[in-house]
């Protein structure tokens, strides 16, 4: 019995698989339905973006499902091909093998070998914090720049030209050179679909529903829009035989269960693929987090970002040896999964099984399928993920966010998407830092008749001129410590009246060596100015490594307990409130 807890924690199927019942199982069996009938045209779609054969698309969502659903966390994520993960395949492989060749299909399964085994390590060593160090606006700006990369990229197919590049600017101006060429047959399909897809998402529902259809229902069909979209326009391709007028179609497509596959293990290819695998697993793992999260906050769930890690490692190595290429959870079918009653990870698992029978039975019907049609799902499923709107809000409300996410977006469109993925950490990474190294100090006062302290830019307080008291409300640390150094000095100047400086640390959780080290300096400093250093309100964690060393000792003043003890000890006149008491 001692074992089961931590093999529960690795292994959440023993978690919920013990209360699974008739009920769960019939609500699970509905969503897979629902989710495998919008994930046939999307995975066949986003293996095309990511530069591959449409069937990498089906591998890719079969097996990394089933090992998310024994290992993940989350009761509704639906794991597989994402379009922004796609891109950022098409873009690492295609910098080490072009596009259509072994090579090609080669690298993408050792990218998710690489990105897998990078997310396990992680979550073995309960590392899912790290991804907090990307700002959640950057993120934004990135997946909005990058939907507007995915967008563009697909107009190629949509006009049916030729058309290259890896930055916006690249792209507009291939597609501008190239628009002389386009297929008129391909313009018409790829524009209705994309049109119709637009028209699918805010207006048939509605439509549906003055018809008396049952909402439920409503539903269900306005997912299965892109089915409807793929259905009609392979036929009308077939029928009028447009292949031979110049339309490009998916062509034969294996008829098979994911095979078994090897990634390229190659010293060179491993090396050339490593970093790109580290950004894309950050930008995936925190995609998913943040889907699985939100989900399982509607109904009182948690999940754990560790095993996430964990979950999202092993659905990448299963994508890796069964054909597939990286994945993550996505969210536009995580919400449809939700939406349709999903319980537990099980309806993943029937997902699965139901794309296994589509991989057998279903492939060589969309040998007609238009690669216009499944650009246009593409271009109407990421255009939902571009929104402006975040710079206006940033702006609002912080100019520093307002900057890392204009240059994110900017970077992205103008340099690829590796350098706006590099970017966004080092600027996530580069604002934490800035803004911890001028953290925020208030010089604070007593409020007439309490014992509280507040900034005296804010607030009507009782202050002494012989007495400093600073509020850090930041922890200390090598980054900032120097920041407090500087500018109590910069306060205590030769013929000033401070004849006392007081910390008030009731907001700092730790203070590392080296803010110890300022400390201590800053402490002789004061001495040799015959001015005291003093403490208050310190946490208890914050004072017991202080009394390890011999700061406590050699401080030239006193710890107080509370602000008000301080103030009490230090001020010339008695306290305001003082026969209150």
């Amino acid at each position: 019995m001692t074992a089961m807890p931590p093999l529960r924690r690795y292994l959440p199927i023993l978690d919920w698989g013990r209360t699974y019942d008739k009920t769960a199982f019939s609500n699970d069996l509905i969503a897979a339905v629902i989710v495998t009938i919008m994930l046939i045209p999307q995975s066949l779609a986003y293996a095309l973006l990511a530069g591959l054969p449409p069937e990498a698309g089906i591998y890719a969502s079969i097996v990394p499902i089933l090992l998310y659903a024994v290992f993940g966390t989350s009761r509704a994520l639906a794991v597989g091909p994402v379009a922004v993960v796609s891109l950022l395949t098409a873009s690492a492989v295609g910098q080490v093998a072009d596009a259509g060749t072994a090579g090609y299909a080669m690298a993408a399964l050792t990218l998710a070998f690489l990105s897998g085994g990078f997310l396990l390590l992680l979550g073995v060593l309960r590392l899912g914090f790290l991804a907090n160090f990307l700002s959640h606006p950057v993120i934004a700006g990135f997946i909005t720049a990058s939907g507007i990369l995915i967008a563009t990229s697909q107009v190629k197919h949509i006009l049916g030209v030729e058309a290259q590049g890896h930055t916006l600017v690249e792209l507009l101006i291939s597609l501008v050179e190239h628009v002389q060429n386009a297929s008129l047959p391909t313009m018409l399909i790829g524009l209705s679909v994309t049109g119709f897809l637009f028209w699918v998402r805010s207006g048939l529902k509605p439509m549906l529903q003055r018809l008396g259809v049952k909402p439920g229902l409503a539903s269900v069909l306005t997912k299965a829009g892109p089915v409807a979209a793929v259905v009609a326009s392979t036929l009308i391709t077939w029928g009028f035989d447009l292949a031979q007028s110049g339309v490009k179609i998916v062509g034969e497509v294996p008829q098979s269960l994911p095979p078994l596959t090897l990634p390229d293990f190659s010293p060179d290819l491993l090396s050339a693929l490593l970093l790109p695998a580290i950004l894309l697993s950050v930008i995936g793992f925190v995609e998913s987090v943040s889907v699985a999260q939100t989900l399982a906050a509607k109904k009182r769930q948690r999940i754990d970002p560790n095993q996430e890690l964990i979950g999202l490692g092993a659905a990448n190595i299963g994508a890796a040896f069964t054909g597939g290429y990286p994945v993550t959870g996505g969210f536009a079918r995580s919400v449809v999964n939700f939406d349709a009653g999903a319980q537990t990870p099980a309806a993943g698992a029937f997902t699965a099984v139901g794309l296994a029978i589509a991989a057998v039975a279903l492939t060589p019907l969309v040998y007609f399928l238009p690669k216009a049609t499944l650009a246009g799902t593409i271009v109407v499923a990421v255009l939902s993920l571009v929104d402006f709107s975040i710079l206006r809000k940033t702006w609002g409300y912080s100019k520093s966010d307002f900057a890392a996410v204009a240059v994110t977006i900017l970077l992205t469109l103008g340099l690829g998407v590796e350098v706006g993925v590099a970017s966004g950490v080092a600027i996530s990474v580069l604002l934490h830092l800035y803004k911890t190294s001028r953290p925020h100090i208030a010089e604070v006062g007593l409020v007439p008749a309490t014992q509280h302290f507040r900034n005296i830019n804010r607030h009507a307080v009782a202050t002494d001129p012989s007495v400093l008291t600073l509020r850090m409300d930041e922890s200390l640390y090598f980054v900032n410590a120097q920041f407090l150094e500087n500018l109590i000095l910069s306060r205590v100047t030769e013929g000033c009246a401070i004849r006392d400086v007081v910390l008030m640390f009731s907001a700092v959780n730790e203070v590392d060596y080296s803010a110890l080290e300022c400390l201590e300096a800053l402490n002789a400093r004061l001495r040799d100015m015959k001015v005291g250093l003093h403490l208050s309100e310190v946490k208890g964690p914050v004072m017991d490594r202080l009394r390890r060393t011999h700061f406590i000792q050699d401080l030239n003043g006193e710890v107080f307990l509370s602000q008000y003890d301080a103030w009490t000890r230090l001020h010339r006149e008695p306290p305001p409130n003082k026969a209150a008491e």
